[in-house]
């Protein structure tokens, strides 16, 4: 086994997230590290929050007036903003972006809780 993992996010199908839509990378069932999802935010997007993920967004476009809404408070992010969500942050992306996720540990639909 190779002590590394390439994933080419163009050739990864999107599925439905609270977020959006998101093409998620290292979903293996050996990896339990971390995970990687390049994600088009949608105006739907849902307030969630997880209680053992943290997980760092990484900005890559956002229209004007974009913020995140972190516990209530809302932030204006704009192309290469980069956010810190500790467990227990309740948070969603508000205005048309495109974001690079990196759950730490590695991605698990059973952590997603709604209010």
């Amino acid at each position: 086994m190779k002590n590394y993992m390439i994933e080419h996010l163009d050739d990864i199908a999107s599925v439905k997230c609270p977020c959006g839509d998101s093409k998620r990378a290292f979903v293996t069932p050996d990896n339990q590290v971390a995970t990687l999802h390049m994600v088009d935010i949608s105006e739907d997007a849902q307030l969630h929050y997880h209680k053992k993920m943290t997980e760092i967004y990484v900005i890559l476009e956002a229209e004007e007036g974009a913020y995140m809404q972190l516990d209530g408070e809302k932030v204006p992010v704009k192309a290469m903003t980069s956010i810190f969500i500790k467990p227990g942050c309740r948070h969603k992306a508000v205005g048309k972006m495109k974001i690079l996720n990196m759950p730490i540990p590695a991605f698990d639909p059973q952590d997603e809780y709604f209010d």
